[in-house]
């Protein structure tokens, strides 16, 4: 039996889901198009040309999982691994804390956050009460 959630929670859900999701369909489709400055941008963080293919088709199938209901728990796990490889890179590159290394983990937030809202097996298992 599910206890349905307020409107308030559900669009405060669909809306933090939906900004990542926006972000990594833009960031996915863009790595499979790569335009001129995509390839630079790819290269100046120390990986080759045909890396690029395989990021985009990568972070479009982890997104696509996130964006089916009956496999966003799987999503939300690939796009978890996705972000902590664009940290380690971020990190390696000793980029600037708050504005590069972390932001896969603002949108860890999101992508966690939304899910937490609007479901609850999530809930159950992230319960902060025993």
């Amino acid at each position: 039996m599910t206890k349905a959630i307020s409107k308030g929670r559900l669009w405060t859900a669909r809306v933090m889901s939906g900004i990542a999701i926006l972000f990594m369909l833009l960031d996915s489709i863009m790595k499979l198009f790569k335009p001129s400055f995509v390839v630079d941008s790819v290269n100046s963080l120390g990986f080759q040309e045909h890396h690029i293919y395989v990021m985009g088709i990568l972070g479009l199938l982890s997104t696509v999982l996130y964006i089916v209901p009956r496999t966003t728990i799987l999503g939300a796990i690939l796009l978890t691994g996705y972000f902590g490889g664009v940290m380690a890179t971020q990190v390696r590159l000793d980029a600037p804390l708050f504005s590069t290394i972390l932001f896969p983990v603002y949108l860890a937030v999101l992508v966690w956050g939304g899910l937490w809202l609007r479901n609850e097996k999530v809930r159950k298992i992230f319960s902060l009460q025993q």
